[in-house]
């Protein structure tokens, strides 16, 4: 793949990825039928990266207990290279923080 050195887009892109804790797995052609799948390990992690049913690609972070189930992972195809994210504070839900106030009375 060649990508012409003035090509801004792209470089702002591949920086904004690897600042923000995306990582490349490989490229789409990779897995390129529905039901294709990769394997890879990522930072110790096994990260499975699938293509679904409906044509879409994603990945889950393999868990090694015994009764756990693969947990989602963030997972972007850009430029036609798959990228995730392993940022624990990326797929949490965060609540809003509550706070008490007592209204004053005139």
């Amino acid at each position: 793949m060649t990508v012409p050195p003035d090509d801004r887009t792209f470089r702002r892109e591949m920086a904004t990825a690897y600042r923000s804790g995306w990582h490349f797995i490989d490229l789409v052609t990779a897995i390129p039928h529905r039901g294709d799948s990769l394997m890879v390990t990522l930072f110790g992690e096994p990260i499975l990266v699938a293509r679904e049913e409906d044509e879409d690609v994603r990945a889950y972070r393999c868990l090694r207990k015994p009764r756990g189930a693969p947990k989602p992972v963030r997972c972007a195809v850009r430029y036609g290279m798959v990228f995730v994210n392993l940022d624990q504070r990326d797929h949490q839900l965060i609540e809003p923080e509550t706070s008490t106030a007592t209204p004053r009375s005139a």
